[in-house]
């Protein structure tokens, strides 16, 4: 039966001593070699005593067990089903003994136990099914000395071996005496091989020896089985490292692939469609890359992932934190395409036709790289380009007469049609952002449009698109109010149109416009008064203001002030003191003086409406001076 844990040196005795035997394993050699039967052989005088019926049925018992034990051998030599050995080893063992029952139990080297392998003559399924904890029951008893052991009685047994389960898988097969040889190698007990008797029988030391042999050759099974089994073991690991180094280097090739291709494509120029189209052929799977502001840039294969949702936006923001690809919950692949704190957009890769691995990841992620040069490069070109078309624009528009054909024949060789470009805007934005407005303007208007700075200005010349949604592209990029004024028509001419427009911003500028959309047109007639005879304006407004002005200057007042505050209001005392902050009592007495130096009857109906117009235009005039200071 079987398992390990030490017992007591001779617990397997009886109390008698007869029916218990720790035997020492005899050589089989010798056992089959006695001093009697060599000498009965070496004799050839002596064919009497090999004649006697006991000595003829000892020799033809032995013969017989050669034959089963070279069996045995030539069996062992063509191994190839251990099981079916070791059944066959345990039926001879039966034979062999005229045993009742015989089997074998092997260790199960995870917890310890002896289990019943193969068995022979059992009437009962306990034997079978039978476990035998650590320590317990004849078999631990010789796993634990490794040397034979008989009895020829089971209940002799030490009573610390006996368990219920034992007990009751002997109780069912009826057995009463047994012998068990360990199996052994060189550096554990495998097994326990047993022959057992439902009667009691004294086993021989010709019987262990015997059985002990069998053993021996079951202990061979055993071995080149576990052998045979951890070769293939190592076998089929080494197959699966090949394997998988196999598909790593394929994978690696793959992606060295498709990123030599990604760099020729940026190289060859062709934007970003060349990308797309190289990364959807080796990812076998569509992509669609995506601008900052979730605009598909390019796109290849069909059955495109869906860029619009919140689940991209979120992957894009973790993708940048961490610089990895990033999966959404619907199956897309996302990596960030971005160069340190500039975000460029994204790649996003849609279901594959085969399973990604992390050489994949690291592709899409290498991509992610190439696109962002990619955007650099194209952003440097952009830019050299625009600075290039700034240039010509500025001297397009201050140049002289008889130099603007040098210009627009320099225009025309650089792509750009004047005859296209009838209407100009320009752009009031904070100093800091002049340069980012420059350069959203120009991607908004597309190609054929002219932008530059000039004049604390940003000056457009296009082909009329939508002005105010151009407008609040650049108010959304730079999050700053922008005045956009506006002019052009199909028969403007451009370099007046510009002209126009630069007289129409600071018009508005003057008016403290700011933050909106205005036609040029609007201004026009403040403008056609200030640019019309200068002599006449000013004579105009010192009739109307000089007394005024120089009251001010003399006495340190501030009426005029007091007037611009009142046209503003309506002619209203109440809504001119409230403007400016003061008592009606003392915009009144402010009055009293305005009715003394600009004499009774200005604020009559006709000489209100000429009182006011010049309180305007003097107005404009002083904050166009401003600027003009500024």
């Amino acid at each position: 039966m079987s398992t390990a844990a030490s017992p007591p040196p001779g617990d397997a005795s009886p109390a008698g001593g007869d029916d218990t035997a720790a035997l020492r394993r005899p050589d089989d050699t010798a056992a089959l070699r006695r001093p009697d039967d060599t000498a009965a052989l070496r004799r050839p005088d002596d064919t009497a005593a090999l004649r006697r019926p006991d000595d003829t049925a000892a020799l033809r018992r032995r013969a017989g067990e050669l034959a089963a034990l070279f069996a045995s051998a030539r069996e062992l030599a063509a191994v190839r089903d251990a099981d079916a050995v070791l059944e066959r080893l345990v039926e001879r063992a039966q034979e062999l003994l005229a045993a009742d029952v015989a089997y074998l139990s092997e260790f199960d080297d995870g917890d310890g136990t002896l289990r019943v392998r193969q068995t022979r003559g059992v009437v009962s399924g306990a034997l079978r099914d039978l476990v035998v904890p650590r320590g317990r029951g004849l078999v631990s008893a010789i796993a634990e000395s490794r040397l034979p052991r008989a009895v020829r009685r089971y209940d002799s047994v030490a009573a610390d071996r006996h368990t219920s389960g034992i007990d009751a898988a002997v109780a069912a097969e009826g057995i009463v005496s047994m012998l068990g040889v360990p199996l052994l190698s060189e550096v554990r007990v495998l097994g326990v091989l047993f022959v057992a008797m439902r009667r009691e029988r004294t086993f021989t030391p010709d019987d262990i020896a015997l059985l002990a042999a069998l053993a021996d050759h079951a202990s061979v099974v055993l071995q080149t089985a576990a052998a045979l089994a951890d070769a293939e073991l190592q076998a089929e690991r080494a197959r699966a490292a090949a394997a998988a180094l196999t598909a790593h280097v394929a994978a690696r090739d793959r992606a060295n692939r498709v990123h030599r291709e990604l760099v020729d494509a940026v190289l060859a120029g062709g934007g970003l469609a060349p990308v797309a189209r190289t990364l959807a052929a080796g990812l076998e799977a569509p992509v669609v890359i995506i601008d900052a502001d979730g605009a598909v840039r390019a796109s290849e294969g069909d059955r495109p992932p869906d860029t619009a949702g919140p689940a991209v936006r979120a992957a894009v923001v973790r993708s940048r934190a961490d610089g990895r690809a990033v999966w959404t919950p619907d199956a897309a692949l996302v990596t960030a395409v971005a160069a340190g704190p500039r975000s460029f957009g994204a790649i996003v890769v849609g279901a594959s036709a085969r399973e990604l691995d992390d050489v994949d990841l690291r592709t899409i992620e290498r991509a992610g790289q190439v696109t962002a040069l990619l955007a650099l490069s194209e952003e440097a070109v952009a830019a050299a380009d625009h600075r290039r078309r700034a240039d010509l624009l500025v001297e397009l528009v201050t140049a002289a007469p008889a130099r603007r054909a040098d210009v627009a024949d320099a225009l025309r060789r650089s792509g750009v049609d004047l005859g296209r470009l009838r209407a100009a805007t320009a752009f009031d934005v904070d100093r800091l952002g002049r340069a980012e407005a420059a350069r959203v303007i120009a991607r908004e208007l597309g190609e054929g449009a002219l932008v530059a700075e000039l004049d604390g200005l940003v000056l457009a010349l296009h082909d009329a698109p939508s002005d105010a949604a151009v407008r609040r592209r650049v108010r959304a990029a730079l999050d700053v109010p922008v005045l956009a004024v506006t002019t052009g028509g199909a028969d403007r001419d451009p370099v007046r149109a510009t002209a126009d427009v630069r007289a129409a911003a600071g018009l508005a500028r003057a008016l403290d416009l700011t933050d909106t959309l205005v036609p040029a047109d609007d201004l026009a007639p403040y403008a056609a008064t200030l640019t019309s005879d200068r002599r006449a304006l000013s004579a105009f407004l010192d009739g109307a203001l000089g007394a005024v002005r120089r009251h001010d200057a003399e006495r340190g007042s501030d009426l005029l002030t007091t007037l611009r505050a009142f046209v503003r209001n309506g002619a209203s005392p109440t809504r001119t003191a409230r403007a400016l902050t003061f008592h009606t009592n003392t915009i009144l007495q402010r009055l009293e003086k305005l009715d003394r130096l600009l004499e009774d009857g200005w604020r009559e109906d006709e000489r209100f409406f000429r009182l006011s117009t010049a309180v305007r235009l003097d107005e404009l005039r002083d904050r166009l001076a401003g600027q003009r200071d500024g």
